[in-house]
């Protein structure tokens, strides 16, 4: 059995914090706002993979108001999902994100980003960004925006280790 699941993730520039996105550490260029690292990319793909395997989203699984999350690198929170995923007997196939934003540009770091969340993820991860020709919040250059999209499937073993998911669902 395979489920696809969406997941997006915004936040706006702080230009007082280190920017990182995409697992990586940008210098240089404004942070994003957040309880934890406002890492956007990893947000989402947190979501995708929860939302893919009906197992809710990034605030189900850590508030804002935990203090062990302050300040928090987000690529933890992608392994704490990834667990929570094979609990129910999942495991990611691959991960597509969309980056919407004015900067930083991602083409000079596009295989480093890739290479450092496929190995997080432990299933390909794709990486693409866009700009929205200078429309909306992420077009004036206020934060930005990733939209990720996950595929998972069944573990080859005897399914899942908790309650499993309607077996009409699929």
């Amino acid at each position: 059995m395979i489920r696809v699941g969406t997941g997006v993730d915004v936040h706006a520039f702080d230009h007082g914090a280190p920017l990182w996105l995409a697992g990586l550490e940008w210098p240089g260029e404004p942070g994003l706002s957040g309880h934890s690292d406002g890492d956007a990319v990893c947000h989402a793909i947190v979501d995708a993979l929860l939302s893919a395997a009906g197992l809710g989203d990034i605030g189900s699984m850590v508030g804002v108001d935990e203090p062990g999350a302050a300040g928090a690198a987000s690529t933890g929170f992608v392994t704490t999902a990834l667990a929570r995923l094979a609990e129910h007997g999942w495991r990611p196939v691959n991960v597509s994100v969309q980056i919407v934003g004015q900067r930083p540009k991602l083409s000079p770091r596009r295989d480093e980003a890739q290479d450092l969340l496929t190995r997080v993820v432990g299933a390909p991860v794709s990486l693409g960004a866009t700009t929205t020709d200078h429309l909306g919040f992420t077009g004036r250059g206020e934060g930005i925006a990733a939209v990720a999209t996950a595929l998972i499937e069944r573990d080859a073993g005897d399914g899942p280790r908790s309650a499993p998911l309607d077996p009409d669902v699929r």
